[in-house]
């Protein structure tokens, strides 16, 4: 099983972690699982996402990115099915 939510970042990003905070504060308060995957150890992640991180996958289609828009977020995970 994969984790619900991946988190693309890269090293150095004040952005990145603004997201992380955010995501991790509302995975945890509702139970969902969430990685970060760091794109530049891998060349195909960096030439997919280049510098348009942070960038939150649900279920492994893209949400959003550079920033976590926390109701749109919420309601994301809330239509997931169980």
């Amino acid at each position: 099983m994969t984790t619900p939510v991946v988190l693309m970042t890269r090293q150095n990003c004040s952005l990145c972690d603004k997201a992380s905070e955010a995501v991790a504060r509302i995975c945890g308060e509702l139970g969902v699982a969430w990685s970060s995957t760091d794109i530049d150890t891998d060349p195909e992640l960096r030439a997919e996402y280049g510098d348009r991180v942070p960038v939150i996958l649900i279920d492994g289609k893209e949400h959003g990115y550079f920033e976590v828009e926390e109701p749109r977020f919420r309601a994301a995970l809330a239509r997931r099915p169980r």
